[in-house]
């Protein structure tokens, strides 16, 4: 397996370097860049197309450097040198223990002094940059802004949401975990539900397209495309660091007919995974019978199953000229890939009216609901509309 990015380098270029940057995370920033190019790409088309349109907003030239943007800049400068400094002074302890730096990050860890440096240069900066520009008599200019241009805001409030919306989501599914260390399942840097980021993500997303005055059904139908990549993307990073998405214990040998495949995509034992788990330890903890310690590698499922359904997406994204028709797509496929996916995943069971289901089983039954109504109304709109 490869934890972090330096393992990877070592085994393909016998190379390596000390800095732990997660392969996980490294791949999600690969999936968030991968989704902004495309999103952008769409979002311009929709402009050419007459679907969105630019707008004009008045700014100020030339003031001074308010209180809120000092504040502002002071914050997040403050949280980098918060965290920056604390990882410099207390490396080798970071990384000893078992979450590394991943959990470093998303704890209350880090450096006080470091932040109050940070926040320090981080206002000055902003006020030397206020006043490089400043003008005796601030003026107020028209600006035209094209809508491709929010997409980099977009994307840094969908990361944002998203990291929150996957740790909330995954804090409900397991209840009794939460209640008896709230700290530590919020803190963690394991427990992500990927439903949680794209609800939350993408709803947070939408409220700051509508303040900014975009069609938000054509922001949607821009996005969908780039978000399935991006998915994609993500879990090959889960696959290779072996970060526990794997699925159900599989001691079936391979059959016959993709014996030309490698044996690990059919099952896998994620040796040397970034959380030190011995497969066939873990599965007997949890009450599952395995005898070779392997399970279905449903990362690596996922990512081909993301990555054509993208394909599909974006060669039929001009063909669907009726708004809401390919965000209805992606909920159908986004849907039936992940019922079918968690038929061979670890995850708890909800009992909901008497049936048994995860809390991805009922999601993705409930996206692909609203994916076939909206193909029906889509249609519905264009036969009307002929």
């Amino acid at each position: 397996m490869f934890p972090y990015l330096s393992d990877l380098t070592n085994y393909l270029f016998g190379f390596s370097f000390s800095f732990p940057l997660p392969m996980f995370g490294f791949m999600v920033a690969l999936a968030f860049i991968a989704a902004n190019y495309f999103f952008v790409l769409e979002m311009k088309r929709k402009e050419q197309d007459g679907l969105l349109s630019t707008t004009t907003i008045k700014v100020m030239k030339g003031e001074k450097a308010s209180m809120n943007d000092l504040v502002g800049n002071g914050f997040f400068g403050f949280v980098l040198g918060f965290k920056i400094i604390g990882l410099v002074l207390n490396y080798s302890e970071i990384i000893a223990v078992k979450t590394g730096l991943p959990g470093y990050i998303l704890s209350l860890e880090g450096n006080i002094f470091g932040g109050i440096i940070g926040a320090a240069l981080f206002a000055y900066l902003k006020y030397r940059d206020a006043e490089k520009h400043r003008l005796p008599e601030p003026k107020e200019v028209e600006e035209t802004v094209h809508p491709y241009q929010y997409v980099g805001t977009m994307t840094f409030i969908a990361a944002i949401g998203g990291i929150l919306g996957a740790k909330i989501f995954d804090a409900v599914e397991d209840l009794d975990r939460l209640f008896a260390d709230p700290l530590k399942v919020i803190f963690s840097a394991s427990g992500l539900s990927i439903y949680g980021g794209l609800i939350i993500g993408g709803g947070s997303v939408l409220v700051y397209a509508y303040f900014k005055k975009l069609k938000l059904i054509h922001v949607i139908d821009s996005c969908m495309p780039g978000l399935m990549l991006a998915y994609g993307v993500g879990r090959i990073g889960c696959q290779l660091a072996g970060d526990g998405d794997w699925g159900m214990p599989n001691d079936a040998p391979m059959p016959n007919v993709i014996s030309f495949l490698p044996d690990w995509m059919w099952a896998f034992d994620y040796p040397g995974n970034i959380n030190g788990v011995v497969l066939l330890d873990d599965f007997h903890r949890m009450g599952l019978e395995s005898i070779t310690g392997k399970a279905w590698p449903t990362p690596f499922y996922e990512s081909v199953m993301a990555i054509l359904i993208f394909g599909i997406l974006w060669s039929f994204r001009k063909k669907m000229k009726v708004p809401g028709m390919m965000a209805s797509a992606y909920l159908i496929f986004n849907g039936v890939e992940r019922f079918f996916i968690e038929k061979i995943r670890i995850n708890p069971d909800y009992n909901l009216f008497g049936i048994k289901a995860t809390q991805a089983e009922i999601i993705a039954v409930l996206f692909f609901i609203t994916g076939v109504f909206g193909i029906w109304y889509t249609m519905k709109v264009a036969r009307d509309k002929d």
